[in-house]
């Protein structure tokens, strides 16, 4: 009976050894990513469990360690990422450092990051994933160089600017942000009345594009780039991972437009008005 009693507690245990791998989270892979224009890119890779897979592209003067909890809650909601550090900075290797580059002209290294994007998005698409399973996300000039990328790749899932800036070392979201029509979140702190006007308007911008529902816009009271996003805005942004594209409203139950900033906006999706005068938010005229 004991002896019995054994071989079946003995299996149980064999049993669970087996499947535990399944229940594990998947592991961080160190990658190295090549841009065609010769840049080593240090990055890690964590595959996804839910078909959508988060390009990480780090604010200026910081690395792919600044995402480091918000890779964290990527995996628990079993989402993948690829995080990296973009030429000049953190591990990457090539010409030089960020403090070196050029900070003007169209073509100068902070424009051409767009290039390390790309490079994130190739590897991604040799495991497999296509550009409908991707979203982008960057912070401050991350947030810039998303943007622009996503206007070379129309297909991607959708786009997360954290911390967006009207111009950022000659890295402009404009242009792209006006031919982009897949779903677009934008965060910035109402403390910082510069950052928060121009992300303003890069939402209207976007929403004229993309049409209501695609585009989502949250505030937070203070901090920006990395600090905004850990502090505050982390489980916001995780459930616009899951669904980018907000349901259609019923007309009756359609928010009133917001023609003001302020607290209660935290977290909230704003919708602008359907005009050109919208690109031009009313608080600018105080």
């Amino acid at each position: 009976m004991r002896l019995s009693r054994f071989c079946k507690v003995y299996g149980w245990i064999l049993l669970l050894l087996a499947i535990a791998p399944l229940w594990a989270a998947p592991k961080e892979q160190p990658v190295s990513l090549t841009t065609k224009d010769g840049w080593s890119l240090s990055a890690v890779y964590v595959p996804s469990t839910k078909n959508t897979t988060v390009v990480l592209l780090h604010d200026l003067g910081k690395n792919k360690e600044a995402f480091s909890s918000f890779r964290k809650a990527l995996t628990k909601a079993g989402f993948g990422y690829l995080a990296l550090d973009l030429r000049g900075h953190g591990k990457s290797t090539g010409k030089g450092t960020y403090s070196s580059f050029a900070k003007e002209g169209p073509d100068n290294p902070f424009n051409k990051m767009m290039q390390d994007a790309l490079a994130a998005v190739s590897f991604l698409k040799a495991k497999g994933i296509s550009e409908e399973n991707i979203l982008l996300l960057g912070t401050g000039l991350g947030a810039n160089v998303a943007a622009k990328t996503a206007g070379a790749l129309p297909n991607v899932k959708g786009i997360a600017l954290i911390s967006p800036s009207a111009n950022i070392r000659d890295v402009l979201p404009v242009p792209a942000l006006r031919s982009y029509k897949g779903a677009v979140l934008i965060a910035a702190s109402a403390d910082e009345r510069k950052g928060f006007l121009e992300a303003s308007i890069l939402r209207n911008v976007a929403f004229l594009t993309t049409g209501e529902g695609n585009v989502t816009f949250l505030t937070a009271y203070d901090l920006s780039s990395h600090e905004l996003l850990n502090k505050y805005l982390t489980p916001a942004v995780i459930q616009w991972v899951a669904t980018p594209v907000r349901p259609e409203l019923l007309p009756d139950a359609k928010p009133a437009l917001a023609r003001r900033a302020s607290p209660q906006t935290e977290g909230a999706n704003i919708t602008p008005p359907h005009t050109e005068q919208a690109l031009m938010p009313s608080v600018l005229a105080e």
